[in-house]
């Protein structure tokens, strides 16, 4: 009876670590990207400009942070689980914002529509509303990207028109995966999780939503 115990924990712990190695932050910029180019009227749009786009994106907001942080840790040598640390969080953390910043730069050169450059600009302000957090407490950058998401689709329901409560209903429900995920593997507590997906979701509704993006349309874009 302990070992079926055993197994069935081992078990739940490994499948919270794929949960939380699929929904990565590093991955949601470029899913909501993907999300646009397939699921909206922005499908119309040429095949390679879609590409042009997806790929800055991928460049900047996965392979660089991605790339960038591994020889951080090659360099200290930092295992995964010396990073999830607090105090040793904070030059990923910054590395990571420098990516986004270059990829803000990048798009804006490029024309991009601000509604599409915004969601690197939300992503780029819950970066670093977590960097100021994690001063002093360790937030969830996993369910901020949630909630990043989960904002994404209520502004652009609101900007194109469209009922989204499908998506609504999906992502949530990954959110609530993802959070769990989280929490059974320690990684962070259950205030952590609840603040982190908040954060993420209001940086997304403040700069990509119609009723609270006046300001940042006129100061950045």
């Amino acid at each position: 009876m302990q070992e079926q115990h055993i197994i069935a924990d081992k078990t739940l712990i490994r499948t919270a670590q794929i949960i939380s190695a699929l929904f990565t932050p590093f991955s949601i910029p470029f899913l909501a990207f993907l999300i646009l180019f397939l699921f909206s009227y922005l499908h119309i749009m040429p095949l390679q400009y879609k590409l042009i786009v997806l790929g800055v994106v991928y460049c900047f907001t996965i392979l660089m942070p991605t790339l960038t942080i591994f020889i951080f840790r090659k360099i200290n040598g930092f295992s995964p689980q010396d990073l999830a640390e607090r105090k040793r969080r904070f030059v990923p953390f910054l590395l990571t914002i420098a990516s986004y910043i270059f990829c803000l730069i990048m798009m804006h050169r490029l024309n991009i529509p601000w509604y599409m450059t915004g969601i690197i600009l939300a992503a780029l302000l819950m970066l670093v509303i977590c960097v100021v957090v994690n001063l002093k407490w360790k937030l969830s950058e996993h369910m901020a990207g949630m909630g990043a998401i989960v904002g994404g689709l209520v502004s652009f329901s609101a900007l194109f028109g469209y009922n989204p409560v499908g998506w609504l209903c999906l992502f949530i429900f990954i959110a609530g995966v993802l959070g769990t995920a989280r929490i059974i593997l320690q990684h962070h507590t259950l205030g952590e999780v609840l603040v982190g997906f908040a954060v993420g979701l209001a940086c997304s509704l403040l700069v990509l939503h119609p009723l609270s993006n006046i300001l940042f349309r006129i100061f950045l874009f």
